[in-house]
């Protein structure tokens, strides 16, 4: 029997934990989460296919199964260009407005053996940040500043992060580039001049990757530092912004991402309206460039009032638990 292939939008359809199951790449008409870390089963994804001649989508089912799954002998390819990223009404996929973030929650202080530590959830994003420092160079002493500290980022995601799960070599072009910029960004942040002759290292990893995983590090990475307690000119604050029929969108999710969009990534001291960081890979008419930074800019200062309350938040559980 010969296999049969449709174009469909499958990048919204999500597993009951939230971790994105349909990726730009070719699957299953039985799409799968393989084993997650907080399920026994495996929660299988049964899609019935659209076929363009009827224009209308049958039901999602949902079943629950031991095991691996056998192939179905359709495939579909899942089309994420496709989507209408913005509606008539104004609502992009997720139901949110075009300058809505994404739900942001954190904690601070969560090991216990580093210096400074944060975890971070931008909607169905997930990082894990963690600080050591500063301390003696360690390594090469020909990296030794004597009139400041050397910050040292190292980036790197989980093997569950994604739908695919592979194994992500550390020092890959991905994670090498993350790195530096993560690197550039604290460096214009950290009051590095307090602290000659040492280092700083920052550890990132993302556990659940769905759009925004530089700005969403960025944001647990600051956190992580001020836990620390190393002096920042101010909070550094990032945010990924697109733009899609003339309009400026807030906080991308993968979906957006991956869905044609051209994106820019910024990182912001907010008080000062200083830009630490501007990645852009995508091309963006000129006209259309001041709007989106100055978009992004606003969604930064948004995410900076929330991490503030979550500094607050921690500082005051830690002087009731201390007894002050």
């Amino acid at each position: 029997m010969r296999k049969k292939t449709y174009q469909l939008p499958l990048c919204c359809c999500r597993c009951n934990v939230g971790i994105p199951i349909a990726d730009c790449i070719q699957i299953r008409l039985v799409i799968y989460n393989p084993k997650c870390i907080y399920y026994k089963y495996f929660w299988a994804v049964c899609l019935a296919i659209v076929l363009p001649e009827k224009g209308r989508m049958g039901n999602v089912v949902r079943r629950r199964t031991r095991g691996a799954l056998r192939c179905s002998s359709f495939e579909v390819c899942g089309n994420m260009a496709g989507l209408e990223l913005l509606s008539d009404q104004g609502y992009r996929l997720d139901g949110r407005k075009a300058t809505e973030l994404r739900k942001v929650q954190a904690r601070m202080g969560v090991f216990a053996q580093a210096d400074g530590s944060a975890y971070l959830e931008q909607g169905n994003t997930k990082a894990l940040a963690v600080v050591y420092g500063p301390h003696e160079m360690r390594g090469s002493r020909s990296r030794t500043r004597h009139d400041r500290a050397v910050i040292n980022c190292q980036y790197s995601m989980a093997t569950f992060s994604t739908a695919e799960r592979k194994r992500r070599p550390h020092g890959d072009r991905k994670s090498t580039e993350m790195s530096l910029h993560l690197k550039q960004t604290f460096e214009a942040a950290v009051m590095t001049q307090l602290y000659p002759r040492s280092q700083i290292d920052i550890y990132v990893k993302i556990l659940q990757s769905d759009g925004g995983n530089y700005s969403v590090c960025v944001n647990a990475a600051t956190l992580a530092v001020i836990d620390a307690g190393i002096p920042m000119r101010d909070y550094v604050c990032a945010c990924t912004v697109g733009f899609v029929d003339e309009t400026p969108l807030a906080d991308l999710c993968y979906a957006e991402e991956s869905g044609g969009v051209s994106s820019l990534a910024l990182a912001l001291l907010p008080r000062g309206g200083q830009i630490a960081l501007l990645q852009m890979d995508a091309r963006l008419h000129q006209d259309h460039l001041e709007a989106l930074i100055e978009a992004a800019m606003t969604a930064c200062k948004g995410v900076s009032k929330v991490l503030d309350e979550v500094v607050r938040q921690h500082l005051e559980e830690v002087s009731v638990l201390s007894g002050e």
